[in-house]
């Protein structure tokens, strides 16, 4: 078994994240981690940015946030963007982020936790089924709102 590790985003591996490679029509369920790393420069107080290193190799990336004063319970604890390069998906990386994201939020106190995504073909929502999501709404964009209690 490959040495998991999750990792703050940092000077020091924010190239190696932004880089993460994307299968064939996954592009439109994924934002580019640029994206990211701009809202979570914004918001850092908020926002908790991690890479997944595989022995050493940056080969994921995904974003919580953690808020509990946020008017809209679906954002007080939430996965807002993951992404598995694709050479190491299926490997057990995003099963690790995002228990990496339950277990903070367990520490946080936080009794539930949220994920948005895109609907569609190629999309993750069979992925976050499998990690116990439940499907519970949708947001005014018309990306799917799943949640998992702790």
């Amino acid at each position: 078994m490959s040495d998991l590790r999750i990792c703050p985003l940092t000077a020091d591996n924010v190239v190696a994240a932004n880089m993460l490679s994307l299968k064939p029509g996954q592009e439109a369920f994924v934002a580019p981690v640029s994206h990211s790393i701009a809202e979570a420069y914004v918001n850092p107080d908020t926002m908790w940015p991690r890479v997944v290193e595989v022995d050493g190799e940056v080969a994921g990336f995904i974003m919580a946030s953690f808020n509990e004063e946020a008017d809209d319970e679906n954002y007080r604890a939430t996965i807002l963007r993951m992404n598995v390069d694709a050479d190491h998906q299926r490997q057990g990386i995003g099963a690790f982020a995002v228990n990496s994201v339950l277990d903070e939020a367990r520490v946080r106190g936080f009794e539930k936790v949220s994920a948005m995504w895109e609907e569609g073909e190629l999309g993750p929502t069979k992925f976050f089924e499998a990690m116990g999501f439940e499907i519970v709404g949708e947001t005014q964009y018309g990306e799917v709102i799943g949640e998992r209690r702790l």
